[in-house]
């Protein structure tokens, strides 16, 4: 069922190029949709639109600065005139491996913003400018990528802990104003998530103290997001809408 409702769709994957965001746009190819790679290095979604092609799916690279309203707007105006439809919009895009862990009063202010002009208004921006195709089809999904860190209260990230706790509140108010268009508003909170990209704060010793956490002790990585998110995208989700899903291993497992 998830399978045959993703086929022939449009999924818009914002930050596509590595890590997370990667693993979806070919995990969603490879059920038959069009992943649309909306990565701002053009060199990093071009690669990851021609794994795809390679493989046999669909894929169209799009470089796109989700902080940027007018480079977001062209991007949506390209996919929807060249597919005719966004069935799917996914925003991944996000800042996080390039922070340092500090106390949050020594956070640079430009730092502060950055984060918040990314993750947050990024969202936004996404989410306003596909939302002309998806009310016209009377069917869309709007999967927001927020964190699992929001419900441990991790300390020393609190611009990118607010960010995507904010995430998490845009998800239920969105899900309030689209329901009635047919469109679904979800949101899935991983876990420490281990990808190909370099994160110099997290020592061998701190990643065995996450681990321990869970209850799955293991390493999560981006497949761990795959079939949480082709979910929600399918018509299997249909009816489940404004809803938070951690998946992080059972780390934050009452």
């Amino acid at each position: 069922m998830t399978a045959s409702s993703l086929n022939g769709r449009v999924a818009i994957i914002t930050g596509a190029g590595q890590g997370i965001g990667r693993a979806f746009a070919k995990a969603f190819a490879a059920q038959g949709a069009i992943a649309v790679i909306a990565e701002r290095n053009r060199e990093r979604g071009e690669a990851v639109a021609a794994e795809i092609t390679a493989a046999g799916g669909r894929s169209r690279a799009v470089t796109t600065d989700v902080a940027d309203p007018e480079s977001v707007a062209a991007m949506a105006k390209a996919v929807d005139s060249e597919f005719g439809r966004i069935d799917i919009l996914i925003n991944n895009a996000a800042i996080f491996s390039t922070l340092e862990m500090r106390p949050f009063d020594q956070i640079p202010l430009e730092e502060w913003e950055d984060v918040l002009r990314v993750n947050v208004t990024g969202a936004f921006l996404c989410a306003r400018a596909v939302i002309g195709a998806m009310r016209r089809a009377r069917f869309g999904r709007i999967i927001n990528m927020a964190s699992g860190a929001v419900t441990l209260g991790r300390p020393n990230y609190l611009h990118y802990i607010t960010s995507k706790a904010a995430l998490d509140g845009m998800t239920r108010s969105l899900a309030r104003e689209l329901g009635p268009y047919g469109i679904t508003v979800n949101a899935i909170l991983p876990g420490a998530t281990f990808t190909e990209i370099e994160r110099k704060t997290v020592t061998p010793e701190q990643k065995e103290r996450i681990i321990a956490l869970q209850c799955i002790p293991r390493p999560e990585g981006p497949d761990d997001l795959v079939g949480t998110a082709l979910f929600l995208a399918s018509d299997a989700a249909s009816f489940l809408t404004g809803q938070a899903l951690t998946v992080d291993g059972g780390a934050t497992h009452p």
